[in-house]
């Protein structure tokens, strides 16, 4: 009998042996992988203020992942929306919306962030009780206007937006600056000639018969000679944070998008989720403007061309000197 054989036994242990190390080399080469491959990855972000126009995005886009094979599930945490940009520069969210102008200007202030998904269309308006004599922005010169903070993006871009049809917000009137339902109340009240304002709040104004006598994006388009719709603001984490997690941020960019193009496949969503907008059952007449209104102020597309729109509208506001500079790389970027 040749030495060379080997007994059952010995033969067992040489499979064990080999098997065992196949399973550990497995092992380790997944444990090379990233995480994201194998578990279900928690971002951190801000939840949209109830009645704002972006209200909308929780529902849409909790229902969108939960159909879709992705891994990123998005948490959201709300808070103070004038804090909110400090939460996510201390790092308590990953993801906030922000609009170009005020990205740049925290960027100058040495916080790096950059916008990576889309949001709004500019919805800023003009509104007039019904029977003003006001019929354009100029003859409310010296005139008291209600309108959101200064450090708010619908202001900056309404101050932008302005300055290039000649009306400086800061010398030609007398702007009041508030949140949208203190703003509203004084509109009401006529303590104030006119407000800018945002909706939900604008189509609410609207369907009671006051006159919306000018449109932000109008002023942009008009002033700039470009057609293309004026990007208000999308979502955007700090830079170093996008740049370690750029498939997470085009995951949810994704969300994002096709939460914003079932609104404009289907209009009917906003009279759906009209509660999440501030409006109440019996509302019928501002539900119904809304759903006529809304749906082209979301953005369903997220490409070079839409961020080339945000970083123009930061080289408008450096030219007229509503910004002092801006950061070497583009504010707004695709992951």
């Amino acid at each position: 009998m040749s030495n060379n054989r080997r007994s059952p036994a010995s033969l067992f242990s040489m499979v064990s042996r080999r098997s065992f190390l196949g399973q550990a080399a497995a092992l380790l080469a997944m444990s090379a992988l990233p995480a994201s491959l194998f578990a279900e990855e928690v971002v951190k972000v801000e939840q949209p203020n109830a009645g704002s126009a972006g209200a909308v995005w929780k529902p849409l886009i909790e229902k969108a992942a939960a159909q879709t094979k992705g891994i990123v599930r998005p948490q959201w945490i709300g808070g103070d929306p004038g804090l909110s940009q400090v939460q996510l520069l201390a790092g308590a969210i990953d993801v906030g919306f922000f609009g170009p102008i005020g990205a740049v200007e925290t960027d100058l202030r040495g916080n790096d962030v950059v916008i990576f998904a889309p949001g709004l269309i500019n919805h800023g308006s003009w509104i007039v009780k019904g029977d003003s004599s006001f019929r354009t922005p100029e003859d409310l010169k010296n005139k008291r206007i209600a309108t959101q903070p200064e450090t708010s993006e619908t202001y900056r871009q309404a101050r932008l937006a302005a300055s290039l049809n000649g009306l400086d917000l800061r010398r030609d009137f007398q702007v009041i600056f508030g949140p949208p339902t203190a703003n509203l109340a004084l509109f009401e009240r006529g303590d104030v000639d006119a407000v800018i304002t945002i909706e939900p709040i604008s189509s609410r104004l609207i369907a009671k018969g006051a006159r919306e006598i000018a449109r932000v994006r109008d002023q942009w388009k008009k002033g700039t000679g470009d057609d293309r719709p004026l990007f208000l603001g999308g979502q955007g984490g700090r830079r170093e944070w996008f740049d370690q997690n750029r498939s997470t941020a085009r995951e949810l960019a994704g969300l994002y998008i096709e939460a914003n193009k079932q609104i404009k496949a289907n209009p009917k969503l906003i009279a759906d989720l009209h509660q999440v907008l501030g409006l109440r059952d019996d509302d019928r007449a501002t539900i119904d403007l809304l759903v006529k209104r809304l749906p082209e102020i979301y953005s369903g597309e997220w490409s070079p061309a839409v961020a080339n729109v945000a970083n123009k509208v930061v080289d408008v506001a450096v030219t007229s000197g509503i910004l002092k500079g801006k950061p070497a790389r583009p504010i707004c970027e695709i992951a």
